[in-house]
């Protein structure tokens, strides 16, 4: 039977070496408790003498040299109870809550793998982040004792809110709708949190694999879903195989879990084969851009929150920022700009980096030490864009699936909830079927009656009332007045007015904007800035920012839009460089390697021709504290 030879990232990423390499270099300080922990019995098929990841019977595969285009050979595959796609709080959560109804039911055996395209857990997540502690305190109830050995220990708890409206150069403030009130909520790093809660499901049992890239959804021959495979390593740019190919493999699951985060390049597909938008609307987005920044302790507020609107957006556009005092004079602060904004020439990252000058911001970080930056898109749609979660043999968790409470700015509990309670249906439902495929039908019936369901529904109507003629102003009145008053009673569900990338007018017909060079102290330069998320791609690979043929993308998008690409893409991307050679006086380019896997580009693009994969596993940003 074939083995696994010098292939994956697990090698790569987690120190783990075969046998007949003959080596043994040391192992990785994060995967020692992994080593050392007791082993399921699947695990020690796992590691068994000769070294094969797969635990059952693998297919039998030819050698490279028989084989005319090795890209073409069988794969290997492990069979799973269930495969979970994403190591987010949506994915860690299902996957503790399933080994926590394994184990009370006497069923060591019953196997969960967690699969991360980051090089480890948490390296590729990044939010504000408050946190609304209803989930993990049903989950981990006990994640903050004192008493507990391995409690949490890097959670801040909230001592103040602030919400102001901004102009350019002062501040006023706002009354703070209910949902924004922070008693009782923490203030942590992600980036943290899903390191400590893999730690978690490790104990339990869970098989955690970071630097492990699904690229591909398997299907069984009736068409419902049978699990996903990674990418395969070692191809040059153009395609062709490296010395160093190996293929991909496969895992094979009872039921599928994805758990990608918003925009997951998977979950795009699934959406489209089984339609699952067919009840619903199409799902608007925003973009996330953040720092860390260390700052002088007399300018820190422990637990302090602050919420900001106006300044520098414009009133077509929708967004805001924060700042969040946490750690030891520690400040994350940020900005959330709605990507249905209007104006071609605005640039995210032009605006946040205006921002930090403001008062409000800069006489908190000024003489500080900027530490970390990251972006990410993040799902805006809420109630009325939540498609159907359920399909032929598997579901979808978390944010994949859009349960972002906007006006909360939170959805991390809603999303380790709507994992929790995949896991429920999950379990149940294998428990009682031995095979064949599995729906999930009793997980869309639970998460129409659980929390998540009641809170969005109480308030779909504010984010699409930033649609309205009064535009930013109209949108502050009307979700004032659902706050307070209506907490959505009324029975109308108003509608996103288009999508994202429909949104976008002609830069003819657009205002110029321009932006102040940065000052090296306050605001910075972008490549400063992808400097500081860690992030690395090996060149000579196929580019995964797919666009079919780059001359037509420039003749389509240049003439209309004059360069969208460079300003949307919050790490620098994307850019038009001058080639008299080229019609149009600009050559379209690609700088894959800068990407820090945040999305907008798949989003925003006018014409849609930039499909985001995923690159070699492992690869992409590193962050830290996000």
């Amino acid at each position: 039977m074939a083995t696994l030879r010098k292939w994956s990232p697990l090698l790569s990423s987690r120190k783990i070496w075969l046998r007949n390499l003959g080596t043994s270099p040391p192992v990785a300080p994060n995967s020692f408790h992994r080593l050392c922990r007791p082993r399921s019995q699947g695990e020690k098929q796992l590691w068994s003498s000769q070294q094969r990841l797969s635990t059952t019977p693998s297919r039998s595969l030819a050698n490279i040299e028989e084989s005319a285009d090795p890209r073409q050979q069988d794969r290997e595959t492990d069979d799973v109870d269930v495969c979970i796609v994403g190591g987010g709080p949506a994915g860690l959560g299902a996957a503790i809550r399933l080994r926590q109804m394994a184990i009370s039911a006497g069923n060591e055996d019953f196997r969960v793998i967690l699969l991360e395209k980051g090089g480890e857990i948490g390296a590729h997540i990044l939010s504000g982040a408050v946190i609304e502690p209803s989930a993990i305190n049903e989950l981990l109830p006990d994640w903050l004792s004192n008493e507990n050995p391995n409690q949490f220990k890097d959670a801040t708890q909230a001592t103040g809110d602030r919400m102001r409206f901004l102009t350019k150069t002062t501040s006023f403030p706002l009354p703070a709708p209910p949902q924004m009130n922070n008693h009782g909520n923490y203030i942590v790093s992600l980036n943290q949190l899903t390191k400590w809660l893999a730690e978690r499901a490790e104990e339990l049992g869970v098989e955690v694999y970071p630097g492990f890239a699904a690229s591909e959804v398997v299907y069984k021959s009736d068409g419902s879903v049978k699990g996903v495979a990674t990418n395969d390593q070692g191809l040059s740019r153009d395609g062709t195989t490296k010395p160093s190919f190996q293929r991909g493999m496969e895992f094979h699951a009872r039921i599928t879990l994805f758990a990608e985060g918003c925009h997951g390049s998977l979950t795009k597909q699934i959406i489209k084969k089984f339609d699952l938008r067919r009840d619903c609307q199409p799902q608007t987005y925003g973009l996330g851009l953040k720092e860390v920044w260390e700052v002088k302790p007399e300018n820190f507020r422990k637990g302090q929150i602050t919420h900001s609107m106006g300044y520098p957006l414009r009133a077509d556009t929708y967004g805001g920022g924060w700042m969040y005092h946490f750690g030891e004079n520690l400040v994350s602060l940020g900005l959330v700009v709605g990507l249905d904004y209007p104006n071609p020439w605005l640039s995210p990252y032009g605006e946040f980096q205006k921002m930090k000058h403001h008062p409000l911001y800069k006489s908190v970080i000024e003489g500080g030490n900027c530490i970390s930056y990251g972006a990410r898109a993040l799902n805006e749609g809420g109630f009325q864009s939540i498609p159907k979660v359920s399909f032929p043999g598997g579901a979808l968790i978390g944010d994949t699936a859009g349960f972002l409470n906007v006006p909360k700015i939170k959805g991390t509990h809603t999303a380790m909830k709507s994992g929790m309670l995949a896991a429920e249906a999950a379990y149940s439902a294998l428990s009682s079927s031995d095979d064949g495929t599995i729906f999930l039908y009793s997980y869309e019936d639970a998460l129409r009656s659980s929390s998540i369901w009641k809170e969005l529904k109480e308030v779909r109507n504010m984010r699409p009332s930033f649609h309205s003629p009064l535009k930013l102003f109209g949108g502050i009145l009307y979700s004032g007045l659902e706050a307070f008053v209506l907490k959505g009673k009324l029975p109308w569900t108003l509608k996103h007015k288009t999508t994202d990338y429909a949104a976008t007018k002609l830069a003819d017909k657009s205002e110029k904007l321009e932006y102040p060079n940065p000052d090296g102290k306050i605001s910075f330069d972008i490549l400063t800035s992808v400097s500081r998320t860690g992030t690395n791609h090996e060149e000579d690979q196929p580019v995964h920012l797919q666009v079919e043929d780059w001359d037509k993308h420039a003749a389509m998008e240049w003439p209309k839009y004059k360069g969208i690409e460079n300003r949307f893409c919050p790490a620098g991307v994307y850019e038009y460089v001058e080639d008299s050679e080229k019609p149009l006086g600009v050559r379209f380019q690609i700088n894959s390697q800068n990407c820090i896997h945040c999305k907008t580009c798949d989003i925003k693009v006018p014409d849609q021709d930039i499909n985001w994969t995923t690159p070699q596993g492992g690869e992409g940003p590193k962050y830290v504290l996000t």
